[in-house]
């Protein structure tokens, strides 16, 4: 008997006694392992997530967790050859495995990325501005996000044992949240075979992933307020989940991927011979055959001008008469099998509703060659390319999750706009035209039933991935009929995981909450610049006032002739005194933020590496002749960085004018040496000496 899959909860692995399924070979049809998950104590996995995971996870920054997703995506690269081995039982070709195990290990390695650039090394994330709440300022608004003290329940498709589970996982643990993985039973061997990389890796604190083979008996009724679910599956799924008493009554975030009949849309502009035709062509044969068209973004609907349908029918067809169908690693095997002969057997069901709605024009439902194995056994299809009357209902309601694509025509672009909302809500849609305007019109006619639309023309086809690839900087889910979910999405994915929260104090207060030195809260002047303090030693605060610097005409004028910056407001005394705003010559504004970096820069070699960027300049007053400007430099963030000799400190720099009024505010970054690395490289200095 082939061996059961092991779960790996509260702390061990579990072997499940009794009965299992048996899971088979996609494509020979052989036993490959059984499925249980009878004995396990949902309850109980819950809990240590809960308890052990989630606060092991919360006493990391965010850039600590980014360096071990970051870790764990160098260790899982290591071992590919291994997945791409067991996801071949899948039926997936190499090609296929590396979409999905590179895909996965891409999402981990994006997510350690963007914690790292876009999120403080704190545990608190900070939302928008500080919001003035008061008149006198000593009452104000900031939006926080903390990590919720549950578990992000992930319950994934077949058709990505790796990717899948990997792109729910990433944003989950950046968040600070432990996660529980449930994969699809027919690919749930290759899944185990990723999760014993992971465990045994030893990389992720215990209990901040935990892995269910089976099915999830009664999981959902120990749910909670604080846990998460994110489903990925058929829609019909989707909706006994959502509506699963717990989940109702404890308003448990639900987050579902379900069906979606995407739609890819030829420009009126595209005709055939164009570069725009031999993408689109290019573009509806990969969505139909890689991985066997069981992606949940492959193009279903294929919509083109009403004349130019037999010349894509004929394109399409010749380029699926070129794909070869077989086992992996059988040689010039272009498309592997099915998942499962359940699927097969469901595809062919659906292909046949689709039929009664129009005509197959290329490929037999009913028979397939098949290089290397034996077509019976293995779950293999034919590529199928039908036309429809798009008037007909079937190709807008019917999903063949298979390498299954339906050609329709369409007479305008309003009515092509309301054939795509047609499928009532879809994950991904495409549009091939080399016109923008038509681009335009078409993107925002689709947007609000796509999660995610891309145009493909010849100006971005090389660097383009694709209608069907989800990006994790971009979001992954879609509305309606396609599950009304979102993942991923960069840091909006992360996000998810955490309870937003508005905090109402006075400045100190909320200084002390988050970290960041809010305006209004006390400044420290000290004998020392700041600029002269190392990472270590600058708190939240600290401040450095320079000036006065009186600003004179003949500065305006230099720094016009310098810089060729002649605008007239700066240089005309009768076109500025016409001008609304000014009334006469007014000082230059970046000759004020030069005039402000001159007060306070501290100009021998120190800490102070560099300053990299400005962000959120404002030019609040004008500056005139005689104007006398001071400036205001107050540490407002720290964010250490663990893998450098240096962090970031952000500034606050407010410049006021003679009577107290601010004429500029903006924010100075600048990344400062730790007081460690500098004596380091003293005492390997005096070492050489």
């Amino acid at each position: 008997m082939t061996e059961t899959l092991r779960s790996y909860v509260a702390g061990t692995w579990h072997s499940p006694d009794g009965d299992a399924r048996p899971l088979f070979d996609a494509v020979t049809g052989e036993e490959v392992a059984r499925l249980s998950s009878a004995g396990i104590d949902m309850a109980a996995a819950l809990d240590h997530g809960r308890r052990v995971g989630g606060p092991a996870l919360r006493e990391l920054t965010f850039h600590q967790r980014a360096g071990l997703l970051k870790a764990l995506a160098g260790h899982l690269r290591e071992h590919r050859d291994e997945l791409y081995a067991v996801s071949a039982r899948t039926g997936a070709t190499l090609s296929d495995s590396k979409f999905d195990v590179d895909g996965g290990i891409g999402v981990l390695l994006a997510y350690a990325s963007k914690g790292r650039r876009e999120l403080p090394n704190d545990t608190v994330y900070v939302d928008g501005a500080v919001e003035p709440l008061g008149r006198g300022g000593t009452f104000v608004g900031q939006h926080v996000a903390t990590p919720l003290h549950g578990v992000a329940v992930q319950v994934n498709a077949f058709n990505f044992p790796v990717w899948g589970p990997l792109e729910k996982f990433a944003p989950a643990f950046l968040a600070g949240v432990p996660s529980l993985v449930k994969p699809a039973s027919p690919t749930a061997f290759l899944t185990s075979a990723l999760v014993e990389l992971i465990v045994g890796s030893g990389i992720l604190p215990e209990g901040t992933l935990q892995y269910v083979a089976g099915g999830v008996g009664d999981l959902f009724d120990h749910l909670t307020g604080q846990d998460l679910v994110a489903f990925t599956g058929s829609a019909a799924t989707a909706a006994t989940l959502r509506t699963h008493p717990r989940i109702v009554r404890e308003s448990v975030r639900f987050s579902a991927e379900a069906d979606s009949l995407n739609m890819s849309i030829l420009g009126p502009d595209v005709a055939p011979g164009s570069p725009e035709f031999d993408l689109y062509v290019k573009g509806v044969v990969a969505e139909m055959t890689v991985k066997a068209g069981q992606k949940c973004t492959a193009i279903r609907r294929a919509f083109v001008p009403e004349q130019h349908v037999d010349a894509v029918v004929e394109a399409i067809s010749a380029r699926l008469g070129k794909t070869v169908v077989g086992a992996p690693d059988a040689e010039g095997v272009r498309m592997g099998a099915l998942a499962s002969l359940d699927q097969r057997d469901e595809v062919r069901r659906n292909i046949a509703a689709l039929a009664d709605a129009g005509r197959i024009v290329h490929g037999d439902p009913g028979k397939v060659d098949v290089v290397g194995a034996d077509a019976e056994r293995g779950a293999f299809l034919s590529p199928v390319l039908l036309t429809a009357d798009p008037d007909h209902g079937a190709p807008h309601e019917v999903e063949a999750f298979g390498p299954v694509s339906t050609v329709m025509g369409y007479s305008s672009v309003p009515q092509v706009i309301e054939l795509a909302a047609r499928g009532n809500g879809s994950l991904a849609g495409s549009v091939v035209t080399a016109d923008p305007a038509v681009a335009r019109e078409i993107v925002l006619g689709v947007a609000p039933w796509h999660g995610r639309v891309l145009v493909l023309n010849q100006r971005d086809a090389k660097e383009s991935t694709g209608h069907g690839s989800p990006l994790p900087a971009l979001v992954h889910g879609g509305p309606g009929r396609a599950g009304g979910g979102e993942e991923m999405g960069g840091i909006r994915g992360v996000l998810h995981h955490m309870q937003r929260t508005a905090i109402q104090a006075d400045p100190d207060t909320l200084t002390a909450i988050t970290g960041r030195w809010v305006r209004g809260s006390q400044r420290h002047e000290t004998d020392v610049h700041p600029f002269r303090k190392h990472l270590e030693e600058l708190r939240p605060g600290d401040t450095i006032v320079a000036g006065p610097r009186r600003v004179t005409q003949q500065d305006v004028e230099h720094f016009a002739e310098f810089t060729g910056d002649t605008f007239y407001a700066h240089m005309d005394a009768e076109a500025a005194a016409a001008n609304p705003l000014f009334g006469e010559r007014v000082a230059h504004g970046y000759l004020v933020v030069s005039l402000a970096a001159g007060l306070f820069v501290d100009p021998d070699p120190g800490p102070v590496l560099a300053n990299f960027g400005v962000d959120d300049l404002r030019f609040l007053t004008p500056v005139r002749f005689g104007d006398e400007l001071t400036v205001t430099l107050t540490c407002k963030q720290l964010t250490p960085r663990d893998t450098a000799d240096y962090g970031e400190v952000r500034w606050d720099a407010d410049v006021t004018r003679q009577d107290g009024e601010s004429v500029a505010r903006y924010d100075v970054l600048t990344l400062v040496a730790k007081k460690e690395s500098t004596q380091k490289e003293s005492t390997q200095k005096e070492g050489v000496k």
